[in-house]
């Protein structure tokens, strides 16, 4: 992501513009339910964990028919679609599990603003999901859809290799906490607050940079500076982005009366609510800091370049009066037609005379500086 510049050619603008918006956009008048599949989405890879609280099986699908001897059990299914690369498998897995166009549209169709949807016998449920890059700095989102029924909880994402629910499969495997003991809608809930607990590391990560940017804003602020500056305000505001409609989602699920979310797992959602809230206004305090970073980048510049015209405005105003000397004994009058023009001109010590004089002149600004104070900021060895 850039900054849009106004200077830069209007192909380029609107090239750096498309990177802000947020939907892939339907051709205009195109039936509803139309998927958009992009050609280098990765192939789906299908995982099934079936468990109660005494039995857990877990196995790699082929196709979505294999869900369905495990869909009207009394088991819990947590069906796991990674990769949006396949439309006929996605056409079969919203016919197998009676998924709505339009619910199929929002999943496949990404990225979507994170939302909340009931419908007669599900819920859907879309988040964005953001790791933080192998490099340590920055990060990387992508949207999780959930698709909560009465027995089963299916869950689509657009990479294959990458998550945030190693933790809660751990718990499912190890049989820890109440995670096998209730419902579907309790897995859906701890996904969620993988997802909502995964922008915390994140975080944490733009807090030490923009701590390293405060100290290099204030003693050696340069255009790289002003350039990681807009990158982090830029990111930052991604990442808004990303957990302020989560919260609104969040709410939802707990304030609207459904059947598929018990009145426990609405106490456990609260906590989640309450940690994405907590994340929006680390978000916000992030942005005010590197918003207040780019005034401080500003004055620190400014104060620099004061220097700079203070230091040559001592150079000048020594020379002003140098200057003045020299050129009146380079005008080169003739002493021979009156002893006024320039009789100095034949004197035996004038040259010497002139510069002592010159001399004088300039030990004796550097004293009125040194005393008025104007050299104070150049002792300083960061500036």
């Amino acid at each position: 992501m850039v900054d849009v510049n106004p200077r830069l050619a209007p192909a380029k603008i609107i090239e750096e513009a498309k990177s802000y918006v947020d939907y892939t956009w339907d051709e205009p008048g195109s039936m509803p339910g139309t998927l958009q599949v992009e050609p280098d989405a990765p192939t789906p890879e299908i995982y099934l964990v079936d468990y109660r609280d005494g039995c857990l099986v877990e196995k790699t699908l082929n196709h979505p028919a294999d869900c369905e001897p495990y869909l009207d059990s009394q088991s819990v299914s947590w069906v796991d679609m990674r990769g949006l690369g396949n439309e006929p498998m996605l056409q079969e897995l919203g016919r197998v599990f009676g998924l709505h166009p339009l619910v199929l549209e929002d999943v496949v169709n990404v990225p979507q603003r994170a939302k909340t949807e009931e419908y007669p016998d599900q819920i859907l449920y879309i988040a964005r999901m953001v790791l933080p890059l192998p490099t340590g700095t920055g990060f990387v989102s992508e949207q999780v859809s959930f698709i909560l029924g009465q027995h089963y909880l299916l869950t689509v994402q657009e990479e294959p290799d990458r998550d945030c629910f190693h933790m809660v499969r751990r718990r499912l495997q190890a049989n820890k906490g109440s995670i096998r003991k209730l419902g579907p809608d309790y897995l859906m809930y701890s996904l969620i607050d993988a997802i909502i607990d995964g922008f915390f590391p994140v975080l944490e990560d733009y807090g030490e940079r923009i701590e390293e940017l405060e100290e290099e804003v204030v003693t050696r602020p340069t255009r790289q500076t002003l350039k990681r500056v807009h990158a982090i305000r830029r990111e930052l505001l991604a990442l808004r982005r990303a957990i302020w409609p989560q919260r609104d989602a969040i709410n939802t699920l707990i304030r609207d009366e459904n059947l598929l979310v018990t009145p426990e797992v609405r106490i456990y959602l609260r906590d989640c609510y309450d940690h994405a809230v907590q994340v929006l206004d680390m978000v916000e305090t992030y942005r005010e800091l590197a918003a207040s970073l780019m005034d401080i980048y500003l004055s620190s510049v400014s104060n620099r370049m004061n220097e700079i015209i203070k230091v040559l405005t001592i150079i000048s105003t020594i020379f002003i009066p140098l200057t003045f000397i020299v050129g009146v004994y380079g005008m080169n009058f003739n002493t021979e037609r009156s002893p006024y023009n320039m009789p100095e001109l034949n004197w035996y010590w004038g040259y010497p005379l002139v510069w002592a004089v010159m001399l004088t002149i300039i030990v004796s600004l550097l004293f009125y500086f040194w005393k008025k104070g104007w050299f104070e900021n150049f002792a300083d060895p960061k500036n």
